[in-house]
């Protein structure tokens, strides 16, 4: 090889090993997916983390009353932390029913593992998930709770891809959120209901409640799951797809 033709494979070479990945730092269950383009919000708590002062409020009878919970309904509780929701909804659902308390945070799980064994809530069970895939078995649940949590989620198209196959036939997905920028604890609607469509799911309730200092947002999967390459972002300034 001459001089100049060495050199020029050493470009190369170098130039293939500066190439940037475009799936670089994901995980490996949202490779493919679309980015979303929003910020996320740090985990914390929300505004009033006390649950007398959110008893005080109504807020999960409310949520529990339009989301339709009786006796026997299975529920998945996604971001369930310290189980404000897990323990209301175990004994909404009663000894028939089950609840599913999920998150990220495999610290949370422990206590709130040692909560249920207290308050001995046999109808309870705890999974730890991960950031793009909650981890739900297929056709289990009812309903799937995300109260306070949807912007949280980096990966959203491939965490409701992910999450989908859990929901029963007429199951439903309930979102409670403030209608604030992602970044700050909340999630604007319009972009909430794109990401969700985005996924393959419609709207079927939405309303607003001073109990939940934000809105209430109830979903069900509509048509086929749709395959990750086939799924368009949403832009966050307009809450829309790029073909809208």
């Amino acid at each position: 090889m001459t001089r100049c033709g060495a050199a020029l494979a050493l470009l190369l070479a170098l130039a293939a090993c500066n190439r940037t990945d475009p799936e670089a730092g994901r995980a490996e269950g949202a490779r493919g997916f679309p980015r979303a383009d929003r910020p996320v919000s740090v985990p914390g708590k929300i505004d009033y983390s006390s649950e007398d002062q959110r008893d005080n409020l109504g807020e999960a009878k409310v949520v529990m009353d339009l989301a339709a919970i009786k006796a026997g309904t299975t529920v998945a509780d996604i971001g369930a932390g310290e189980g404000y929701y897990t323990v209301r909804l175990a004994g909404r659902v009663g000894p028939k029913g089950r609840v599913l308390a999920q998150d990220i945070d495999a610290e949370a799980m422990q206590r709130l593992g040692q909560r249920v064994e207290r308050e001995r809530l046999d109808n309870v069970s705890i999974k730890v998930g991960a950031p793009e895939d909650p981890k739900l078995p297929e056709n289990s649940f009812d309903r799937i709770f995300l109260v306070h949590v949807y912007h949280e989620v980096g990966e959203p198209y491939a965490f409701l891809w992910h999450m989908r196959p859990a929901l029963r036939e007429h199951g439903q997905v309930i979102v409670v959120d403030a209608d604030r920028p992602t970044d700050q604890h909340g999630i604007p609607p319009a972009l909430l209901f794109c990401e969700f469509n985005a996924a393959g799911f419609r709207l079927a309730e939405f309303v607003r409640k001073p109990e939940l200092k934000g809105y209430y947002a109830q979903f069900e999967a509509v048509g086929p799951r749709p395959q990750a390459k086939d799924i368009k972002p949403c832009t966050a300034a307009k809450g829309k797809t790029g073909t809208q």
